[in-house]
């Protein structure tokens, strides 16, 4: 166990578990390979589960190059939103696992007219800390509890 995490004031914690989000979200919708990555560990996986059930992956990424290629997979909406919800964490040393809940919009010429598929998504992350105390994500589970399609009007008013 690294001494300056176990020490480490637990909402300064907390706050750079919930900056890896930060940097993943941001880094997906300004297709920013760098800063998505520096979000994980170069060994970390990522899987996306869908309906919300504990069933098996239904795609599992595997280190930073296979990471790397979630801006070009999303690339192929136009434009997307994520937006953070409520995080809850639990730090034990250097280890710890959090629960960060996300609504992710996505602009899909796919579904005809002008549409948006919004999923509702919680993130099961396992966050390993580095020597000096640098928290990555390790492993992030993408459970997609539900989506919808929505109407896009672009440029409608308010």
């Amino acid at each position: 166990m690294d001494h300056m995490v176990a020490s480490e004031d637990p909402l300064a914690v907390h706050a750079r578990l919930r900056a890896l989000s930060v940097a993943y979200a941001s880094g997906v919708d300004r297709r920013d390979r760098d800063r998505l990555l520096s979000a994980f560990h170069p060994d970390a996986s990522l899987a996306v589960v869908t309906d919300g059930g504990p069933h098996e992956p239904r795609r599992v990424l595997q280190g930073h190059a296979e990471l790397g290629r979630i801006v070009e997979l999303i690339a192929r909406f136009p434009k997307t939103f994520h937006m953070l919800g409520q995080a809850s964490y639990e730090v034990d040393g250097g280890d710890a696992e959090g629960e960060v809940y996300c609504i992710a919009h996505h602009l899909d010429p796919a579904a005809g007219d002008g549409a948006t598929m919004v999923m509702y998504i919680r993130y099961l992350d396992r966050y390993r800390a580095e020597d000096g105390g640098v928290w990555r994500i390790a492993e992030r589970r993408v459970v997609v509890d539900w989506q919808a399609t929505y109407a896009h009007r672009p440029g409608a008013a308010i």
